[in-house]
């Protein structure tokens, strides 16, 4: 399994969403991004991550100049038919629970539980007052980033030892030529080796390492 290492945060801080954007140059840079099934080349991706033994945090800079969000007024019909990031943590090798977060450019969350072949709980949400996300945009990227307590992440048995097995994806929507709607490019870490797009399969998951952690 593809791993990536998850500096320990030496700067003592309560709240990384807000502070100084240079703590984010000492965590490790992962671009290694693709889109197995579409041969069109993928815009840079940039995802990074720190802990401090208390929280993990997440940074995804995603240079984009088109980013489309999808209009309407239910938030989980827009966030996925939008431009998104998303993050899958998986309890055990069968996917007998996992856990979804998919966050669009505006920072909102589809946060749902989830088991094989595709069963999804959308009443389910992350624990309250343990994740927060902000964003920003600009002209010619997006950043999302996000702050999960490490105390949730055990409550779900996520965390074992120092390891957690997860998913980092992307989806992209470009409009189709000639047509008013958009199509997904769906964007891994991990290629999950399958004939059609397919996130919530075992072979997609990758893992995060913390470095250091007590």
């Amino acid at each position: 399994m593809k791993t990536y290492k998850v500096k320990l945060l030496e700067k003592s801080t309560k709240d990384l969403l807000n502070s100084d954007d240079s703590i984010w140059e000492n965590a490790n840079s992962l671009i290694d991004f693709s889109s197995p099934w579409d041969n069109k080349p993928v815009k840079k991706i940039d995802f990074k991550a720190l802990h401090n033994c208390k929280d993990l945090f997440f940074q995804f800079k995603v240079f984009d100049e088109d980013v489309y969000i999808y209009p309407s007024n239910d938030n989980n019909e827009s966030i996925n038919k939008s431009d998104r990031v998303e993050l899958f943590f998986r309890t055990n090798k069968n996917l007998n629970p996992y856990y979804c977060l998919e966050i669009d450019p505006k920072a909102r969350i589809m946060d749902f539980k989830a088991q094989p072949n595709k069963k999804f709980d959308f009443n389910w949400n992350w624990p309250e007052n343990h994740i927060k996300v902000i964003s920003n945009r600009n002209e010619n990227s997006f950043t999302v980033e996000i702050t999960i307590s490490i105390q949730a992440l055990k409550a779900l048995s996520l965390l074992k030892e120092n390891i957690i097995e997860t998913g980092i994806y992307r989806a992209k929507y470009n409009k189709i030529e000639g047509e008013k709607g958009y199509q997904p490019t769906w964007i891994t870490w991990v290629d999950p080796n399958t004939n059609e797009p397919n996130f919530h399969i075992k072979s997609s998951f990758g893992v995060l390492e913390l470095e250091n952690f007590i």
